[in-house]
């Protein structure tokens, strides 16, 4: 077992409404965090989520704690919690070194005003693009108020983490000031080339020869994984589709496969192993953990110059088209198969296992939430803020 530096805290807390039964990158981020820190001694971690009735859990040092939350319609079994009340007395109770905020809502206010009672340092993940979420589904009108309420709640923050680097533009484009780059991982030894299994197209009635993508995520609007299926239309037989989430559109095309969506991350490595690429339609990812997840089982990807992706994907692993539309991404899964496409895969890997560990990626952020404790506390209501923070590159502190 591995010994915590003292510099590092000793108790962490995590506070989220992003955890649900069909959850994906936060989720995997936290649980692989659980799991880095349960592997150090001395180190304790607690975690707060929403669920349908109270309920906690105790393994050594790692608490579960369930707060009961509203259900969200159509939101795939995420629930809003609308009180901060019974999460700030939990926090104030378990009185952490530090506190992690994942999400800009009601758990965000509970964090902060716990961290204040504990004079303790409150740290926030930028994990989804609020005012662009808003924005699909509102129009832009919203955009300009939420951003300002995003400026003005993460200025109080002690310290930001974004998992990109456009995601930590966008912070500092709304005025926040302490923001580091913190890339999510990827567990390179359940997501690997070898997790394929031979017998896995025969069962999905996909021909031995056939070109087989995949995608696996959410049916959101933001995914367009209807120009993900209308992308067959432009591909000749040789190409089959497989989509592994909740609400795939099943039996719209003859040569789409779907599977309901795959939480244990073994049995979702012997899909994507089992694939040749990764087809990618999102446009607004924040960070695209099955963009790693692919590349880390040995898959060139297509993807879509926006967001994140050209941060994770270019020609050495893939194709980036210029939109999410189905005649541009059928074009660039032929132009990745008239090259190398298996030398872009074991490139793929290669990048997944040398850069985005989440060893590495989670000592990091360790570091960050040592150095805020040995500081204290850097806001206050007025959201001052302290000169913690990393060498700048771009307008944006790396991480």
């Amino acid at each position: 077992m591995e010994t915590l530096n003292s510099p590092e805290p000793r108790h962490i807390a995590d506070i989220t409404m992003f955890w649900g039964p069909a959850s994906g990158g936060v989720r995997r981020y936290l649980e692989a965090k659980r799991s880095h820190l349960a592997a150090r001694a001395g180190c304790r971690h607690s975690l707060l989520v929403p669920g349908p009735r109270p309920a906690w859990s105790v393994e050594e040092n790692q608490l579960l704690c369930q707060f009961p939350a509203w259900p969200l319609s159509a939101g795939d079994g995420y629930r809003f919690p609308l009180r901060a009340g019974a999460w700030r007395e939990a926090l104030v109770q378990l009185a952490p070194d530090v506190i992690e905020a994942g999400d800009p809502y009601v758990t965000a206010q509970a964090a902060l005003a716990a961290g204040r009672s504990l004079d303790v340092p409150v740290v926030g993940f930028f994990h989804s693009d609020l005012s662009r979420l808003l924005a699909l589904r509102c129009g832009d009108g919203l955009r300009p108020l939420s951003g300002w309420y995003l400026g003005q709640l993460y200025r109080r923050f002690d310290w930001m983490f974004a998992p990109s680097e456009v995601m930590a533009s966008q912070l500092v484009d709304l005025g926040v000031p302490d923001v580091s780059v913190q890339r999510l991982g990827v567990d390179t030894t359940a997501f690997r080339p070898s997790a394929a299994q031979p017998g896995l197209r025969k069962t999905l009635r996909v021909p031995r020869d056939a070109r087989l993508l995949v995608f696996a995520g959410r049916n959101t609007r933001e995914k367009h994984v209807d120009q993900l299926v209308e992308t067959l239309d432009y591909l000749d037989d040789r190409y089959y589709l497989l989509l592994i989430g909740a609400g795939m559109p099943a039996g719209s095309h003859p040569r789409l496969r779907v599977i309901d969506y795959v939480g244990d991350e073994h049995a979702l490595a012997v899909y994507l192993a089992s694939a040749d690429a990764l087809l990618h339609a999102g446009d607004a990812e924040t960070f695209g953990l099955v963009i790693l997840e692919a590349m880390a089982c040995g898959l060139p990807v297509v993807g879509v110059d926006a967001g994140v992706t050209p941060e994770l994907v270019d020609e050495a692993v893939g194709e980036l088209v210029p939109r999410a539309r189905a005649a541009e991404l059928a074009r660039g899964v032929e132009r990745l198969f008239q090259r190398d496409w298996l030398e872009a895969g074991a490139a793929a890997r290669r990048r997944a296992v040398r850069h985005y560990g989440w060893g590495s990626q989670l000592d990091r952020q360790l570091l960050r939430m040592g150095q805020l404790c040995r500081e204290g506390r850097v806001s206050d209501e007025s959201d001052c803020h302290g000169a913690v923070g990393d060498p700048v590159v771009g307008g944006v502190p790396s991480g």
